[in-house]
């Protein structure tokens, strides 16, 4: 079964801290809108009982023919004046325009615009609110009726507009900070990275360099001189040689150069048959023995390293390997690795490349993770599970590039 170290409860409780940020956001963001609603309805409530006394005033007004004069101005001026907020237009029964009031209507405009302009805030305020019905009455009879449409003051309006201009403002900041929170989590993996990988070379430095004198001494010994032994030590040394070298790449930008993959892999299967399990096979299948693509060799075989010895040990040191190399579309070069082993369960596939993931019960879980950053960063191709299944296998895919799209640094690796 496969597991997660102890060592990355870093990285998921970042993670964790990401969903308690979300979750806080949109808890915020409901909470402020359902506030902000219960403050909308109450106002709007309050602005149609303001409307609804408008209209009564106005009508009471026009038909109190006995009232006094000093009555009608206090109520002109008290009540209907007081309106300097709420847009209004006051119709006859044909929706013919009497008055209106706080619209954005300019004294300039022809009558045309003008009466285009109350047409259209009519159908406005009617899809607003129902309108006021206003019964003109002569002597009890009534002979005519008047409409008083209105719709949302300005107040009103930026009041409902406010919440998702809060909830679009709150999602910019959350989307920002996700996206500083990644980057930082990222240059941080980086950093360790380089840090590990640059350290390991240095401290491989000291007894590289004291096995090799070693060697020279056994190859200056009678009794080990006719053995190989010195000669086997030496290939050994040599291997060293390059993995400190691949360490030593880590975080510089490699060169690539056009290579043989065939060769390459090749070189990399030779190495591994003598050091595996008599039981493991290994075989390499392609249609062409010249197949190029722009790699840096060191890095490319420690990735076909990698892949190789964790298919032996999901075979548990018996089965097949089967390495295809094959000649993709627009300039890719396919590199399929297949195994006969346990295979990955599917809910575990996502994660396979991820820091600290594992199926060994000693393993660190960084070597797919560095295979992923040495394919899709320096090398700009691609890695995946290509398929698996549990106890048939699993498939890795690797593309690499036939020609190179961009230019290359002047640095060297």
């Amino acid at each position: 079964m496969a597991r997660l170290l102890p060592t990355m409860n870093l990285y998921s409780s970042n993670a964790r801290w990401k969903w308690f940020v979300l979750a806080a956001s949109v808890f915020i963001s409901i909470g402020s809108i359902y506030y902000t609603n219960i403050l909308v309805n109450q106002l709007k409530e309050q602005e149609k009982q303001q409307i609804q006394l408008y209209a009564k005033t106005l009508e009471f007004t026009v038909n109190q023919n006995d009232a006094s004069s000093e009555n009608i101005n206090f109520i002109t001026q008290e009540i209907l004046f007081q309106n300097n907020s709420i847009p209004i237009i006051i119709t006859d029964e044909r929706e013919k325009v009497i008055d209106y009031r706080n619209l954005k209507l300019k004294d300039q405009w022809p009558a045309v615009q003008k009466e285009r302009y109350l047409i259209n805030e009519i159908e406005v305020m009617k899809g607003t609110y129902e309108p006021i019905r206003i019964s003109l009455k002569d002597n009890g009879e009534e002979f005519a009726v008047q409409y008083v449409y209105y719709k949302n003051s300005f107040l009103l309006a930026q009041l409902i507009a406010y919440p998702y201009i809060q909830l679009s403002v709150i999602a910019i900041f959350a989307f920002i900070s996700y996206l500083a929170f990644n980057y930082s989590k990222e240059a941080e993996q980086n950093r360790l990275w380089v840090g590990l990988a640059k350290e390991t070379a240095h401290q491989l430095g000291t007894p590289l360099s004291s096995l090799m004198a070693w060697v020279e001494v056994m190859r200056e010994d009678p009794d080990l001189k006719n053995r190989n032994i010195a000669e086997e030590l030496e290939k050994d040394i040599r291997k060293l040689t390059i993995v400190t070298e691949r360490f030593s790449s880590i975080g510089s930008v490699p060169v690539l150069k056009q290579e043989n993959v065939v060769t390459l892999i090749n070189n990399v299967v030779n190495y591994l048959r003598p050091r595996l399990s008599s039981k493991v096979r290994i075989d390499v299948y392609t249609l062409s023995d010249n197949i190029n693509a722009y790699v840096h060799a060191p890095l490319f075989e420690w990735v076909l390293e990698n892949l190789c010895k964790n298919a032996v040990d999901a075979m548990s040191s018996s089965g097949n390997i089967a390495i295809k190399i094959l000649r993709g579309s627009e300039g890719k070069v396919l590199i399929d690795i297949s195994d006969t082993g346990k295979g990955i369960p599917r809910s575990k596939i996502a994660m396979v490349f991820n820091p600290g993931f594992t199926t060994k019960k000693r393993g660190w879980g960084l070597g797919l993770t560095l295979a992923k950053r040495i394919i899709e960063i320096y090398h700009k191709g691609k890695i995946f599970v290509k398929s698996s299944e549990e106890n048939q296998g699993t498939t890795f895919r690797i593309i690499l590039n036939a020609s190179l799209g961009y230019s290359q640094p002047d640095n060297k690796a």
